[in-house]
């Protein structure tokens, strides 16, 4: 009997991947997912949080993406060795900090490890020649295939044919007549492959979920960097740059205000942590405080600021009690900032 081929796709829980997958698994290969969690992808956390995303679904898109294709999935946790990935690229940045690159190369090689100890045969993508500036494109595609070490174990299905053959189109254990040759940034040839299969509910197509290609988010990280000793980071620091407004006061002061009930309650989780402030006279948002007051003046004008945010906004004087770490407590009666008086160099 016809061995039966094993095969591992890179699934992020887009359309592209999950497309990519079924075009194999119509060619009678086994196929598993696999997606590495560097911390970054974390659109399902901000829609759990936030009020203004309640209409999103609140789930694992790789998950899902998993489940309507029948396959199990391996989530791979490599927040550590991802950091030096986006501190060291190689190949640099894109528009924002997303070293798309090195990321892909990353990963490819990632699951390159995984098949060797899996016993698979090879691995598989959603990429598309031409779709992403960076790490799609015809020049760049070869760089992650060789740097990776996948060379001919690494199948693109959705753009196969714009490509020289891979070791499972020659060795017939996929018909590369029937993979595909889609090319460019026009998303309609995935839509109408979506059709086809009758996935009606997908991500969107145009999406990702890597926050390091958000401009907004790409700023707080940088500022992150420059007011730090060094540009190390862990988990909890690249999740709360998520949450709330960001006041950088000083190279030493950032103020983090809570924007609504879902993020205040979120951010209570970071009380022993972080200093924390909040309007005891009046109904209002929690603020946490990344670094330390070095001066009498920068308690004063966070707290006037926060008092800003809270419904004692327009009162003479709103009192706000300050929370240590250690769970000390004392309490300030300030008068609120005038809204034109909060400076735009502090607004991250």
């Amino acid at each position: 009997m016809k061995q039966q081929r094993k095969a591992v796709a890179l699934i992020s829980g887009g359309l592209d991947s999950m497309l990519a997958v079924k075009v194999i698994q119509d060619q009678g290969i086994h196929v598993e997912g696999i997606n590495f969690f560097t911390g970054f992808c974390v659109e399902g956390h901000t829609h759990a949080v936030r009020k203004k995303h309640q209409d999103k679904q609140k789930r694992n898109n790789a998950l899902w993406v998993a489940e309507q294709l029948g396959v199990k999935l391996h989530i791979v946790d490599v927040v550590e060795e991802y950091k030096d990935i986006l501190l060291n690229p190689v190949h640099g940045y894109g528009k924002n900090v997303n070293p798309c690159l090195d990321c892909k190369t990353f990963m490819v090689k990632k699951a390159v490890e995984w098949i060797k100890e899996h016993d698979f045969d090879f691995i598989i993508t959603g990429e598309v020649v031409g779709q992403r500036p960076m790490s799609q494109r015809r020049a760049t595609m070869p760089v992650v295939a060789k740097e990776s070490g996948g060379n001919d174990l690494l199948l693109r299905p959705l753009s196969a044919k714009q490509l020289p053959e891979t070791l499972p189109e020659k060795e017939g254990w996929v018909d590369r007549e029937q993979l595909l040759d889609f090319n460019g940034r026009t998303r309609k040839p995935q839509m109408a492959l979506a059709e086809h299969y009758g996935f009606k509910e997908y991500a969107q197509p145009a999406g990702g979920c890597c926050m390091l290609t958000d401009q907004n988010y790409a700023v707080k990280l940088q500022d992150m960097w420059a007011n730090r000793p060094s540009r190390a980071y862990e988990l909890d620091d690249i999740i709360m740059l998520k949450m709330g407004r960001h006041f950088r006061l000083s190279p030493n002061l950032k103020v983090i205000i809570g924007r609504e009930e879902g993020e205040n309650n979120f951010m209570q989780g970071y009380k022993n942590q972080m200093i924390s402030i909040y309007p005891s006279s009046h109904n209002g948002a929690l603020a946490l405080i990344d670094g330390e007051f070095k001066t009498q003046q920068e308690l004063e004008t966070a707290l006037a600021l926060i008092a800003r945010y809270s419904q004692g906004k327009n009162a003479a004087q709103v009192t706000l009690v300050v929370r240590q770490t250690n769970a000390e407590e004392q309490q300030y009666t300030i008068q609120p900032m005038a809204v034109d008086a909060i400076k735009k160099d502090w607004i991250i």
